[in-house]
């Protein structure tokens, strides 16, 4: 009897569980596929502004006890120590030999790398991070409100103006917008660089809104007694609510795989291989040109599936072409939505910007969940929490 071919997947984000999920159904007599996590549970990360917000007491998580694939087995278990060129991974349950390697560990949070964060502000991209900063959204009534990005490259990037967007919701719905301000910080030149379409109804959104649109400028310092933010140009902001975006950097355990820039995981763009044969990086943990946003992972992790599932079978792989549709949360409950493909002959190319409305919020919803079913089976979406 031939043995099945050993997959470990490190990480259950968008690019793991895709990776599992296709290799699950299109070779599940073929591959052993293992999944590790040191989480015990799946959280979309736009899930996150609903608890910030208010429209929802937890974020929509699903138990990685649910995932209920052919030939896919899940270890929760922290990782750490990743040998690329024997392929064995040993983590604090063990220790694991594999033929494949996908890399889809994500990207920390370094909130220690912005002096005063933690103590004057209130990062908004963890789920702890969120449910502590709920409630000082709750308890902010007047004064100036600031979403303040540290530095690139971070997750989602369109977050900070989601986030001022539907603070302004909020606010106006109780009650309080008059006695506030509203300001978002950002390093990038506009809202959503790659669409001219996307940023110009953004910045139609904010002027109608009275939120400013600060660009090109980063939050390096935060005086927590002063209440002041220091940015990058010199600058000082008074501020009574700070929201913050921390740095970003790769989980320390990647440190023995070759680096790119800052120290992701060096990839192929076109394959998301890595320097070593049969192991691949995906996801905010690698380096190739592409935002760090979970659609784009998945993009990548598909093309990673069919790359195994060439081996096994024989198929053409079509090379990565960093495409991502992108939902935009406006407030009200609207929402739009944008898409870009960034590796393609003609550089990044800006795709169609569908202007916010209910039925897209919809649309939303559906990506959600019928992700959850593929990821995870279809009863999965009954064991959500």
């Amino acid at each position: 009897m031939t043995r099945k071919l050993r997959v470990l997947v490190l990480g259950a984000g968008f690019g793991g569980l895709e990776v599992a999920s296709r290799l699950s159904a299109e070779a599940a007599d073929q591959v052993d596929v293992t999944v590790i996590d040191q989480s015990d549970a799946f959280v979309f990360g736009f899930s996150k502004l609903d608890t910030l917000f208010g429209r929802s007491d937890t974020t929509w998580r699903t138990p990685y006890r649910a995932l209920d694939l052919p030939s896919v087995t899940f270890r929760q278990e922290r990782i750490t120590r990743i040998d690329p060129e024997t392929k064995k991974v040993e983590t604090t349950g063990g220790s694991y030999d594999a033929d494949v390697v996908v890399i889809g560990l994500g990207a920390d949070l370094d909130v220690a790398a912005t002096p005063g964060l933690a103590e004057g502000g209130h990062e908004f991209y963890s789920v702890a991070g969120t449910e502590r900063a709920a409630a000082a959204v709750r308890d902010f009534e007047s004064g100036h409100a600031v979403v303040a990005v540290a530095g690139t490259p971070y997750k989602c990037p369109p977050a900070p103006c989601e986030a001022a967007l539907m603070l302004d919701d909020y606010l106006v719905q109780r009650g309080r917008r008059s006695g506030t301000q509203i300001t978002v910080v950002s390093p990038l030149p506009a809202p959503v660089p790659p669409s001219p379409a996307t940023s110009a109804a953004i910045h139609d959104a904010f002027a109608m809104r009275g939120i400013t649109f600060r660009s090109n400028v980063r939050m390096t310092e935060v005086d927590a007694g002063s209440r002041k933010l220091r940015l990058d140009n010199g600058e000082e902001l008074d501020y009574d609510l700070l929201l913050g975006v921390p740095r970003h950097c790769p989980p320390p355990v990647v440190a023995t795989l070759p680096a790119g820039d800052d120290g992701w995981v060096h990839v192929d763009p076109f394959t998301l291989r890595t320097d070593y044969p049969d192991v691949y990086a995906v996801g905010d943990v690698a380096d190739a040109p592409v935002p760090r946003a979970g659609v784009f992972a998945e993009r990548a992790a598909g093309v990673v599936a069919e790359q195994i599932l060439s081996g096994l079978d024989g198929r053409d792989v079509t090379p990565y072409d960093g495409y991502g549709n992108c939902y935009i949360e406006f407030g009200g409950g609207a929402v739009a939505r944008v898409e870009v493909t960034f590796l393609t002959a003609d550089g990044v190319q800006g795709g169609p910007f569908t202007p916010p409305s209910l039925e897209l919020a919809a649309d939303k919803e559906r990506f959600g969940t019928t992700r959850i079913e593929r990821w995870f089976g279809s009863n999965a979406a009954r064991q959500q929490g």
